[in-house]
């Protein structure tokens, strides 16, 4: 009798090479491509880094609303929400216009905050969130409450440089226009900048308002151009050395742990705020309960006079 045949794990089915390479140019596509990147994607990965480093909060402190944000991470974790606002204004912009979020440039780790292409145009946005503070912009000065910042120099660099890279790839010149928006500012009061400086609560209509520059297709041939990653970050770096470039990270992961970031630091602010009420409410009674107590006697003292 033949020994009976020992069964195993069903193996699964091995996959056609042509699936196999249509999964690789799939995924090499979206490595490759702009279009999905993430508002504030960059300085969100920044924050996150940072944020690495802090020490988990008690129980305790977690009750009183600490707030969880290591201090090195919490401008960056402002910047990060000042782009996810832009681009949130920015994506009611109709089917004309397109828009990509912090674009990777060069070698050095800089990139661009957005930039929108359409028929008014094309520009480079630089988004500051300086929420509740005095804007002061004139000439090539940018004041933030009174102190000097580079921003109107960077922005004009950034334009100069997408020009100069979306002008070699589509092979027709791409004239780029900067912008700088600030967003939920105090005030803006600017002289005759050299870069146009909007608050957020302006850029929609801004942006609405533009005049016709370009056709449909050269906003077409401007956005091919413009959503892949190698116009703006080549092989070779400026010094002919080869460097990658594809970033082998886990967007959607960054994403989530800073939706989950921000959702902790919302939750503590808001324990922050009852703690505050609560202690205001305990000082009201307080003051109520003294003054029912000593009304008889101030009552007594004033009709001994």
């Amino acid at each position: 009798m033949a020994p009976p045949v020992q069964s195993g794990p069903a193996q699964p089915e091995p996959i056609e090479p042509a699936i196999l390479d249509q999964i690789h140019i799939e995924r090499m596509t979206r490595e490759l491509s702009l279009r999905d990147r993430a508002a504030g994607y960059a300085v969100m990965q920044q924050c996150l880094k940072l944020q690495d480093d802090r020490e988990p909060l008690s129980r305790l402190a977690q009750i009183f609303g600490r707030d969880p944000l290591h201090p090195d991470a919490r401008s960056w974790y402002r910047g990060a929400l000042g782009e996810i606002e832009v681009a949130r204004i920015l994506g009611r912009l109709d089917h004309q216009w397109r828009v990509l979020h912090a674009v990777p440039v060069g070698s050095g780790g800089a990139d661009i905050d957005h930039v929108v292409i359409g028929p008014g145009g094309v520009f480079t946005i630089n988004t500051k969130n300086h929420t509740g503070k005095k804007i002061w912009a004139g000439g090539d000065g940018f004041l933030v409450n009174g102190q000097r910042l580079a921003h109107i120099r960077n922005s004009l660099f950034e334009a100069e440089r997408a020009s100069r890279l979306l002008s070699k790839v589509t092979g027709f010149p791409v004239a780029v226009t900067p912008l700088i928006v600030i967003v939920n500012p105090e005030s803006i009061t600017c002289k005759d900048p050299k870069v146009a400086v909007l608050s957020s609560n302006e850029l929609f209509r801004w942006m609405r308002r533009r005049p016709q520059m370009q056709t449909n297709e050269a906003v077409a041939r401007v956005f091919a151009a413009a959503e892949t990653r190698a116009t703006w970050c080549s092989a070779s770096d400026d010094h002919g050395a080869a460097r990658p470039i594809v970033e082998h990270t886990d967007a959607t992961g960054h994403e989530l742990r800073f939706a989950r970031l921000r959702a902790e630091v919302d939750r503590a602010h808001a324990r922050r705020r009852a703690w505050s009420l609560l202690a205001a409410s305990a000082v009201l009674v307080g003051v109520a309960a003294a003054v029912v107590t000593l009304a008889p006697v101030l009552a007594g003292l004033i009709s001994g006079l």
